[in-house]
């Protein structure tokens, strides 16, 4: 249950871009929520659009105040904080209804694919791309953050989803990256 929340406002910033800071700042937290061994922690984004696609500029963590002071007693934001805009710790308005933010993965790269195939199944080039067309490629059009793998340095891009609002909360943990998954999880949504 996520009682409390705090939201984090990135701020304009001359020298880095918004999808920059947006990297730096969901990495950090991604870290932290590692360290920490937690699945309590939620995330949202209360600007979230799909026309144009962005998270906008908020970053709204969502748990009960013990988890989240303790995630903002480290020292997770150290190089952000002159970036970011930290807001109190707050309860969750009364009456507000909830979703599942949650990642999405898609198969961008049938390129990617069919070395991928090479490799397990040990075919022949031709044979990848026989048993992958170009068709399986698929188009994204849902906001991202675009992050690197810290086991495999691989650069991916961390499509985030929104699910139905719904009157309840549906129970669940929460990722390492603070989203729900498999339409469990869910975020008050306000």
């Amino acid at each position: 249950m996520t009682t409390h929340y705090i939201d984090l406002t990135l701020l304009p910033d001359p020298e880095f871009s918004h999808a920059h800071l947006w990297r730096a700042l969901y990495a950090k937290l991604h870290r932290a929520l590692v360290q920490l061994e937690t699945s309590v922690i939620g995330v949202s984004f209360p600007e979230y659009r799909l026309r144009p696609q962005t998270l906008g500029q908020v970053l709204r963590l969502h748990g009960e105040p013990t988890p989240l002071e303790q995630l903002m007693g480290t020292d997770w934001l150290k190089g952000m904080r002159d970036h970011v805009q930290i807001a109190a710790l707050s309860p969750v308005p009364a009456g507000t209804q909830h979703r599942v933010v949650q990642r999405r993965q898609f198969k961008t790269s049938a390129e990617r694919l069919r070395r991928r195939r090479m490799q397990r199944k040990d075919e022949t080039a031709e044979q990848a791309a026989a048993a992958i067309p170009l068709s399986v490629e698929q188009k994204p059009n849902l906001p991202y953050v675009q992050l690197r793998s810290s086991s495999s340095a691989q650069s991916f891009y961390l499509w985030i989803e929104l699910g139905d609002l719904q009157a309840s909360p549906s129970p669940g943990g929460f990722t390492a990256y603070g989203l729900g998954q498999a339409g469990r999880g869910s975020i008050p949504w306000f």
